[in-house]
């Protein structure tokens, strides 16, 4: 058991339900242990730009104990903001005005870009943390196994509603998504049915399409995912057909804002963020367009992205949120660190932090998804985990 004293923790990335849940467990377990937590405001930006002579509640610094976050875990979002800072890529614009200029030809990796992670460890010896507790998806996880290779102590813990993090079955926010895409789909059918429309529903997943499918899976709909190029004319004949068998005549698909049909050039819009992602163009509008197209019945495109983050956490989001913050704290009582909590098999457990190499995680096609009909597959869980997939 090791002893400690001051606990870091910053959350990074997109906001999701559930990360005050586990700002709120972090800081209750740690008072137990008799440490006290020192939250970090605006994720990485956070420990880039802090000035070490603050106190806490200043700046970016935010003192947290149980009087404060007794009633958080009730809210979504992150009590303790967050951004889409990278420490390794910044541009001379986006420097904290109070470096020593005289550093900046060292920490140069290129042309108007910097590498602060030497001043991020140095934040982070500073301020006197025996542990940094981070949370987040691929890039605030990918900076976090820097960190570790620098020699900093850190458990991270994953969330996203992409829920594409190697090495888990499930990220903090993942659920919440698809509840209130359910929800949303399911209230949104007695306007399509009303006009006798095709829908186009546009979800979460640049990269992977858990999202989507999972969504499919519990509206018994169609739906289109990254992993799989698809034939959009024979997209729009299951639709139509679909349309003409429903008594109210209506059909709709679920797409992936990565999912793409053969032959299409769906083009990224907008600047790059500090970690070189760029939005896509919407594609439910441009598949839509298509659809009209082909079937020549109404369609209407509709956006679920936004509104799935918003707002106070399922049940299921605040218990793996609770429970990855304790597992975390455990890890750190058992002076064991440079991991990443995880889920594997169905069961609470930690892992190695994702190699950035390796990319998202993604859909398993042959076993989960019926490619030629665009739906899930229902057959073959017996045996699967709650989540009805496991970790490769």
């Amino acid at each position: 058991m090791t002893s400690i004293r001051r606990v870091g923790i910053l959350t990074g990335g997109g906001d999701v339900p559930g990360l005050n849940a586990v700002i709120k467990s972090v800081v209750y377990r740690a008072t137990e242990m008799g440490a006290e937590v020192l939250g970090i405001r605006r994720g990485w930006e956070g420990l880039t730009h802090l000035r070490l002579g603050d106190q806490p509640d200043d700046g970016y610094l935010r003192r947290l104990d149980r009087t404060n976050t007794r009633a958080i875990d009730r809210t979504g979002g992150t009590i303790l903001h967050t951004s889409r800072t990278n420490p390794r890529k910044m541009r001379a614009a986006g420097l904290p005005a109070t470096i020593d200029r005289s550093r900046l030809g060292a920490l140069e990796v290129a042309d108007g870009l910097y590498d602060l992670t030497p001043v991020v460890v140095e934040h982070i010896d500073g301020l006197g943390l025996d542990v940094l507790i981070t949370i987040g998806g691929d890039d605030t996880l990918s900076f976090s196994q820097v960190l570790v290779g620098a020699g900093v102590p850190l458990v991270a813990i994953p969330k996203t509603m992409d829920n594409d993090v190697q090495g888990t079955e499930y990220c903090i926010g993942f659920s919440t998504a698809v509840t209130r895409a359910k929800e949303a789909i399911n209230r949104q059918r007695t306007t399509l049915g009303s006009h006798e429309r095709i829908g186009v529903f546009r979800i979460f997943g640049r990269d992977a399409g858990y999202t989507a499918l999972y969504t499919a899976y519990v509206t018994s709909s169609r739906c289109l995912i990254p992993e799989v190029q698809y034939d959009l004319d024979r997209l729009a004949s299951v639709l139509a057909e679909d349309h003409g068998n429903n008594p109210s005549h209506y059909s709709f698909v679920i797409t992936a804002e990565g999912a793409i049909w053969q032959g299409a050039r769906i083009e990224s819009v907008g600047e790059a963020d500090a970690f070189g992602h760029r939005h896509k163009a919407n594609v439910g509008e441009v598949l839509a367009a298509e659809l009209r197209q082909r079937t020549g019945a109404e369609t209407l495109a509709s956006e679920l992205t936004y509104d799935l983050r918003s707002g106070e956490p399922d049940s299921l989001d605040s218990m793996v949120a609770i429970t990855f913050a304790n597992v975390a704290m455990d890890l750190v009582e058992g002076g064991e660190t440079g991991r990443m909590v995880a889920i594997q098999d169905g069961k609470y457990a930690h892992a190695p932090l994702p190699d950035p190499s390796l990319g998202p995680r993604r859909v398993d096609v042959p076993t989960m998804y019926n490619a030629d009909r665009f739906r899930p597959r229902y057959d073959g869980k017996l045996g699967d985990p709650l989540l009805l997939v496991g970790v490769a």
